[in-house]
């Protein structure tokens, strides 16, 4: 069957709006599309895809599960996911790991967890979920509010309540709004889809204090951040903050849909048999090709070449900022980088992600004024070079159609 992109048109919802080319093959940093034309990508599917497209240890992981077990239902344990949960164990704070098939599901699970640990402990009045303003937590309805982008979860009827928000680092606004009556407070160790804000370390360093203060759990999300794109195997780790649970997903499957909640012993056993569930969750395939991403990533190799390539791409960004001046800062950290727009091109960040698109650059943005990379943590050098080679002609095409 011969399918376009005028195929999307005719056959699906239209709750996306995608680029004009079809990508057929990826392999490494680069990927072709229908008509064979090469892209460099430093989009990687929205900070998925960790390794690149097709690494081989991942193609081989996948080939051998799919030959000996696709699926179970969790009336049945496998053997993947106990290999994958434990070496999480090992490498964390957590003791205990629940798998999903994404980022909302992992934050869903997490903030039923923590509802149902405060209900358990202390009663039915602690209740208040605490998030933070351009926060972004998921797609469900539950994670589409307590996420602080009102655009998201409006338009779809009543909203779960006892969610509150307030102002990401802003330390003194936050302390006004925690209370005995929180049970959890939800943050992004480094905002994604807000902007790539980073978190100012006395801020996070404050809202444990005030956790612990008034018996909150802290829940960070790292659906994102996690699994070595800051250059630490969580972002935490380069924090100095625990948190009570963490959430996992995008690159811990390296491009195959998982999720995973973590945390302690003691908090854990509030999900009791029955009380949460998933069809797919800690499906063998998907945990066999985690264990193996994470395997790769969590090196000494992987993880300081994470701050080389960081500091490359921010040496060249800033090269092109000093010749056409549109950035106001380069932000982020790691394989996680935004190029935020200065007053005279507020608003425009699409405008830069079409200008790349145009010169087979796969960029992405993170509102509508910051240009975000999220490329494989080992991308080579001389990709990195040549994909920013090709950012800088979308920048001047921006600059001289203004």
């Amino acid at each position: 069957m011969n399918v376009t992109r005028a195929t999307f048109d005719e056959v699906m919802v239209p709750n996306y709006n995608p680029a004009g080319m079809v990508p057929v093959r990826g392999e490494g940093s680069r990927v072709w599309d229908q008509d064979g034309a090469e892209y460099i990508d430093f989009a990687g599917g929205i900070a998925v895809n960790v390794l690149g497209h097709c690494h081989p240890e991942l193609v081989k992981a996948l080939t051998e599960q799919g030959n000996k077990l696709w699926h179970l239902s969790n009336v049945f344990t496998n053997e993947p996911a106990l290999r994958l949960a434990t070496k999480l164990t090992e490498a964390t704070f957590a003791d205990r790991v629940y798998f999903a098939n994404s980022g909302a599901e992992a934050n869903e699970a997490a903030l039923k967890l923590a509802r149902r640990w405060a209900l358990d402990k202390f009663g039915e009045e602690k209740n208040q979920i605490i998030a933070f303003n351009k926060g972004f937590h998921g797609r469900t309805f539950f994670t589409v509010t307590v996420g602080g982008q009102s655009a998201y979860s409006d338009g779809f009827g009543p909203k779960p309540g006892a969610v509150d928000h307030c102002e990401y680092n802003n330390l003194e606004a936050f302390e006004k709004l925690i209370s005995d009556k929180t049970c959890a407070v939800m943050m992004e160790p480094l905002q994604g889809e807000g902007g790539i804000i980073s978190p100012d370390p006395e801020f996070v360093k404050g809202v444990r204090e005030l956790c612990n203060k008034h018996n909150a759990l802290l829940i960070f999300d790292e659906v994102q951040s996690g699994v070595g794109r800051t250059g630490h195997l969580y972002a935490y780790m380069g924090l100095d903050v625990t948190p009570d649970i963490l959430t996992s997903a995008k690159s811990l499957g390296g491009g195959f849909p998982i999720g995973a909640m973590l945390t302690t012993t003691a908090i854990a056993e509030h999900l009791k048999p029955g009380t949460h569930g998933s069809t797919y969750g800690g499906n063998p395939l998907a945990c066999a090709v985690a264990e193996k991403a994470l395997d790769i990533v969590n090196t000494r190799e992987v993880l300081s070449g994470v701050e080389a390539k960081e500091a490359l791409y921010r040496e060249l960004l800033g090269k092109i900022n000093d010749k056409y001046n549109v950035f106001e800062e380069i932000r982020g950290k790691g394989m996680l980088l935004g190029c935020a727009l200065n007053k005279d091109y507020e608003g425009r960040a699409r405008d830069f992600l079409v200008a790349s698109a145009n010169e087979h650059l796969m960029v992405l943005v993170a509102g509508a004024n910051v240009v975000r990379f999220a490329p494989s943590l080992i991308i080579p050098e001389e990709d990195i070079r040549e994909g920013l080679a090709r950012f800088e002609r979308a920048v001047a095409a921006v600059v001289e159609a203004k």
